[in-house]
């Protein structure tokens, strides 16, 4: 029977990093996916084929971002269930999701591999690049079943406060990944085909491992054949909770893109050099990532036991920690991205152009510490709505006018672009201070006369921490 990790009771900041190290580890594996078909078919191909897979798992990543997003909605309700006990609507939970990603994966797929050229061409694929760009859509969009089935997995196992399953069985899905990168593409040849059939059999391999241990290890409630169904009330929870988390996401994301576009608009060696700045972006924020998911888990469970103070005592934890590790990663990528760019490029020009764009991602990195932390613990409160109003803000208002202003200022540069993306969140973390002042003025009071034991000083917070 799997076990529930109860985050209502006991020290903060322990807990919490115990919890979120695996999810590091298993996001870390889990963006090798993209990284390891980029990175031997920059060893193996060309500047074209480089371009291909950089932007065609660039949209790859905007939809699984979106479906990660909604799979929060699952992770959130769960969690809240388990705080209030009640494990029996948690399967239900379970059932209702189910449902809902199983509709949304049938329609995405015919959708995606239907209208892949209209998609690459709407990116502005430079013509080298077009028709591999295509294949490759097309054929990790045919396997997105087995995408959203990990998510939906790993949304479960999330609210449950197990992070370690899915840091296993994404394990053993990255090796397979690998070894099968290397034989379609560096034995067979097979470029940009053979990334695309090695991301769908990895993940693929991820799903059926993570069944079979579910159907040996159980479950911690109820739950059979019969909860699979739209259960009335927790279906729209679900919903309410993951939609906005997932709206947020894919138009963040598409703010990305418009960006990529305008990369790609600049020639195939900065089309290139973006997308390998990319995807070290993917890995170093990784940590504030891991944050957020783990804050989400751990202020839900709180949240549903009402101990709203705890909540935020684990989100100022989260902030502090998670700022070291940011002021690292900003020294890393803005001095040294040269070297991070060579992992995955011969060609000068290449890695020049991949440093230029991830400096403006370093000074990033100061500012996601803080942000990404603020965000999980409003998804855990369940205040999703303004999770994306804020994400939308930062998008639409901010990072895709600003990056278009940049790039008619002469000389266009990659780092100029890509000054958009801290400008967007300095903005965002003004948002949300705003709003945790509003929350503290409001439902947060309420703790004071119902949780006396969470009565604390700033010296209280601090051995709490430790």
């Amino acid at each position: 029977m799997s076990k529930v990790s109860n985050f209502t009771e006991g020290k903060i900041l322990s807990p919490l990093l115990k919890f979120i190290i695996p999810i590091l580890a298993a996001l870390f594996l889990q963006t090798m996916y993209g990284a390891v078909d980029l990175l031997i078919v920059g060893r193996f191909g060309n500047a074209a084929d480089v371009s291909a897979v950089s932007t065609g798992s660039q949209i790859m990543q905007v939809i699984t971002l979106a479906i990660t997003g909604l799979t929060m909605g699952i992770t959130i309700l769960i969690g809240q269930k388990l705080g209030e006990g009640k494990r029996k609507e948690a399967g239900n939970v379970v059932g209702s999701g189910i449902s809902i990603f199983a509709v949304i994966a049938v329609i995405i797929t015919i959708l995606f591999v239907t209208f892949a050229p209209s998609v690459a061409k709407s990116m502005q694929t430079p013509a080298e690049a077009f028709d591999s760009t295509v294949t490759y859509l097309r054929i990790c969009c045919a396997g997105l079943v087995f995408i959203i089935a990990y998510n939906v997995i790993g949304g479960v196992f999330r609210g449950l406060g197990d992070s370690k399953t899915p840091l296993m069985t994404v394990l053993i899905a990255c090796i397979v990944n690998i070894v099968a990168d290397l034989i379609f593409v560096g034995v067979f040849k097979m470029a940009a085909t053979g990334a695309a059939l090695a991301t769908v059999l990895a993940q693929t391999v991820s799903v059926v491992l993570s069944l079979i241990i579910i159907t040996k290890r159980g479950l911690p409630f109820e739950f059979n054949l019969k909860s699979i169904k739209f259960h009335k009330g927790l279906t729209s929870q679900i919903l309410k909770f993951g939609a906005p988390i997932a709206l947020q996401d894919l138009l963040v994301q598409i703010s990305f893109l418009v960006i990529l576009m305008i990369g790609n608009s600049m020639g195939v060696t900065q089309s290139a050099g973006m997308g390998i700045a990319e995807k070290l972006v993917g890995f170093i924020m990784l940590m504030p990532s891991a944050f957020s998911q783990a804050v989400s888990a751990f202020v839900a469970q709180n949240f549903g036991a009402r101990k709203y103070d705890r909540a935020k005592k684990a989100l100022l934890c989260a902030v502090g920690t998670s700022l070291v590790c940011g002021v690292f990663m900003f020294y890393l990528s803005f001095f040294h991205g040269n070297l991070l760019s060579g992992i995955f490029s011969t060609d000068e020009a290449v890695i020049m152009a991949s440093w230029d764009y991830l400096k403006a991602y370093g000074i990033d990195c100061l500012f996601t510490a803080i942000l990404f932390c603020m965000v999980g613990f409003f998804n855990g409160c369940g205040r999703t709505t303004f999770v994306m109003i804020q994400g939308v803000v930062g998008a639409f208002l901010v990072r895709i006018p600003v990056s278009l202003l940049m790039s008619k200022i002469e000389p266009v540069s990659l780092f100029n672009v890509g000054l958009a993306t801290p400008t967007s969140t300095v903005v965002q973390i003004i948002l949300c201070i705003g709003y945790l002042i509003f929350l503290s003025k409001t439902l947060f009071k309420v703790n004071n006369d119902e949780n006396i034991e969470n009565k604390n000083s700033n010296s209280e917070i601090k051995s709490e921490c430790v």
